[in-house]
């Protein structure tokens, strides 16, 4: 026990958590594509982890054939933005429920984006050959960069949400009964949320793959349960510091962070010397108990009020 102590460095945890503040980031921008749809529209959308991969395949093949970096994580965005159509028309057109047509999005992506990156799994594109937005071998720049990312993504969603269209897409997440009766399309919002939320997720896609110097087919995998862990330690922790006080924009903002948090505790993992592998253990046993906290929550007050309303009837008697 002595000799494992005296291998971990704390010097060595410090120097890796720049880089850990780098990937949170940009998966927090992916984790704000699934509060869209997890938290405001009550869909779970598993098209997720294959749209991750196409903003990385998209943004790192373009990058490779010649185009500006900054075009190419534009036109990431726009695939993402298709393909949470594409899910979103499976879903309302054809019937088909949200998990499913989530599911066969995600299934048909996998074809796709091997096609993209020429039925290769991997593609690299080197910072030292081609002018990337992020690189992990530029820390502070990348996180500056992914920090502004994460600014104008909350404020454009804060604006979004604010207005006439974004209230209704926020009404139908609420009760598609009631938003109905009011004149509200809530197919056609339903289909809106998808889009933006796979948008996002292929946009924090095509800054991972440049960030890491490479696309890969299955970089994707496992992306929902990472942005479920971070919109929920994020919210846990929101509602732990502000209270009541906590507004939407706090809320997008903390969804951010809970992607940070998320990836330091990886580093953290890393840093104890555990399985890398068991890494989806945690973040799944983790997920787990920060969904079930407000459901406890709310049985104890339950169990407590019907206490003390048992209590107070046995006193008038």
């Amino acid at each position: 026990m002595a000799a494992y102590l005296s291998s971990l460095s704390l010097a060595g945890l410090a120097g890796r958590l720049p880089a850990s503040v780098a990937q949170g980031l940009i998966w927090g921008i992916m984790a704000l594509g699934v509060y869209v749809t997890f938290r405001l529209l009550d869909i779970a959308d598993l098209s997720v982890d294959g749209t991750f991969s196409t903003g990385g395949a998209v943004s790192v093949m373009l990058i490779v054939g010649g185009m500006n970096p900054w075009l190419a994580i534009l036109i990431a965005t726009v695939c993402g933005l298709i393909v949470g159509c594409v899910t979103g028309l499976l879903h309302t057109k054809l019937g088909i429920p949200a998990i499913l047509a989530g599911i066969l999005s995600q299934y048909a992506l996998y074809s796709i984006n091997l096609a993209i990156m020429h039925f290769k799994a991997n593609q690299a594109v080197s910072v030292d050959k081609f002018y990337l937005i992020v690189s992990s071998r530029h820390i502070t720049p990348a996180i500056i960069t992914g920090f502004a990312f994460a600014v104008i993504v909350i404020a454009v969603m804060y604006w979004f949400f604010g207005t006439e269209m974004g209230a209704s897409l926020r009404a139908t997440g609420c009760n598609p009964t009631m938003s109905k009766a009011q004149g509200i399309d809530i197919n056609a919002m339903k289909v809106l949320g998808l889009a933006i939320s796979n948008g996002l997720v292929a946009l924090a896609g095509g800054l991972s793959a440049q960030y890491s110097g490479f696309a890969d087919v299955n970089s994707g995998r496992g992306a929902i349960v990472i942005g479920l862990a971070a919109v929920i330690i994020g919210e846990v922790l929101g509602e732990a510091v502000l209270g009541k006080k906590l507004n939407f924009a706090g809320r997008l903002s903390f969804v951010v962070i809970g992607g940070i948090i998320y990836y330091i505790i990886y580093t953290l993992v890393l840093w104890l010397k555990l399985d890398p592998n068991l890494m989806k253990l945690f973040t799944a046993v983790i997920v787990a108990i920060f969904l079930a906290v407000p459901y406890l929550k709310g049985q104890a007050k339950n169990s407590f009020m019907k206490a003390g309303k048992q209590s107070a009837a046995k006193e008038v008697k």
